[in-house]
């Protein structure tokens, strides 16, 4: 059995609102939506919890409970139309949201198969298209990890979750402060190769194979003072056109995929 909600007004309702809008909420409650069975799909695999599934009263309950897997301990709630419509982020969906455990982001989280791995750090991207754009890379290269380096956007957020086509839930995921980030690169081995326009080498010159860091600056401002005083080595893309830049997100897609073509050979 299932309960059905009718009414804006009700106290869960409004929380749900919340959620979805504020960046505090999220932290406050550790909880956030999840819009859409891909998503959904996605982030159970990722090992997120769920604790409650919202449907439409459009949809086929049943059919979506059984394609998606939910656990016994999920509660189920069906949503009027007018209700549904008020917490989804999206025009078109599936008549699904779901209310999610978030997964604690620090650097001591994260595990490594091998001793090689590789890692993009993106430091402070505001921008959550980049972000979600960087993390489905990540996910097509299967890389080891993704730290952000001092946040500016919740990676909770549903316009990342959205971007990211559900990718957020798919790679390992760390934030934290620039030093931080160094202090634990150094302590694990691993090389920093920056991404940078100065004192800077051909991407291609540079061994991907061994334990590294790709680090990407922000579109504006490129790679803080910090990281640049702190790299193995600067890298960069030639450019053969007028501009001497790229989107951040395109340009680390070529730097992850030079970095597991070196480590395909």
């Amino acid at each position: 059995m299932h309960k059905k909600i009718e009414s804006l007004q009700n106290p869960l309702i409004k929380q749900l609102i919340k959620l979805k809008d504020k960046s505090r909420e999220r932290k406050k409650t550790g909880l956030f939506l999840i819009e859409g069975a891909r998503e959904i799909s996605l982030a159970l695999l990722g090992d997120y919890r769920l604790k409650t599934l919202l449907l439409s009263e459009e949809v086929d309950i049943t059919s979506q409970l059984d394609s998606l897997n939910i656990a016994s301990d999920v509660e189920i709630i069906e949503l009027s139309k007018e209700v549904y419509k008020k917490i989804a982020y999206r025009e078109s969906t599936e008549g699904l949201i779901a209310v999610a455990y978030s997964l604690p982001l620090d650097l001591n989280t994260l595990t490594f198969k091998t001793d090689t791995p590789l890692i993009l750090i993106a430091e402070a991207p505001e921008k959550p298209g980049n972000i979600g754009a960087l993390l489905r890379t990540a996910d097509a290269a299967n890389i080891d990890a993704v730290i952000i380096a001092n946040p500016k956007t919740d990676i909770y957020n549903q316009n990342v979750v959205r971007s990211s086509v559900g990718c957020v839930f798919t790679t390992q995921i760390a934030m934290a402060s620039t030093r931080e980030i160094l202090t634990f690169l150094k302590e694990k081995n691993i090389a920093v190769f920056g991404a940078a326009l100065t004192a800077s080498v051909p991407y291609t010159k540079v061994d991907f194979k061994q334990a590294c860091a790709i680090v990407m600056g922000t579109e504006a401002t490129g790679l803080s003072d910090e990281f640049l005083e702190n790299t193995t080595k600067n890298i960069l893309i030639p450019m053969r056109g007028k501009i001497d830049s790229m989107n951040v997100s395109v340009s680390a897609a070529i730097l992850i995929f030079e970095a597991t073509r070196q480590r395909n050979l």
